[in-house]
């Protein structure tokens, strides 16, 4: 039984690191924030950003993604390290997008994920962004965001 909780708890958290890209792409931050614990932890070093609790993490990526004219966010598997009702884990990233004041960017990256299972499921502990490469040549394409989610 414990081989089929551990292969369980690894496609748990990896739908949840899919719903955080379902979210952040569809801009519904209600969703994104609703991924974290309540004490949880998103950092951005690069960028001098630190969001602590859900409401400062879903305050804090609507402030951020309102900066965009389109953003796009591709998510890869990465590893997943188990530890009972915690876990550690990378997700691999690819994002391109272009900021409303013209600036592109195109960037690999990487989260450091900390995870703890709760009464709900799986969620973020601790999510801390790597940026490995960035582009900032400008993108000769367009694209399209969607308008926040209503929030209810």
């Amino acid at each position: 039984m414990r081989d089929f909780e551990a292969v369980a708890d690894r496609v748990e958290i990896e739908a949840l690191r899919g719903e955080f890209t379902d979210a952040a792409m569809l801009r519904d931050y209600d969703r994104l924030a609703s991924l974290f614990t309540e004490d949880a932890v998103c950092e951005i070093p690069e960028a001098q950003v630190k969001l602590s609790g859900r409401a400062e993490i879903r305050a804090g990526i609507g402030r951020m993604q309102a900066q965009w004219e389109f953003f796009v966010q591709n998510t890869h598997p990465g590893a997943i390290r188990l530890e009972g009702d915690t876990a550690y884990g990378r997700a691999y990233i690819h994002e391109l997008g272009r900021m409303r004041d013209g600036m592109s960017g195109m960037n690999f990256a990487l989260y450091h994920d900390r995870y703890r299972r709760t009464a709900d499921g799986w969620k973020f502990a601790e999510r801390v962004y790597e940026i490995r490469y960035l582009d900032t040549t400008p993108l000769p394409g367009s694209g399209s965001s969607p308008e926040p989610a209503a929030t209810s």
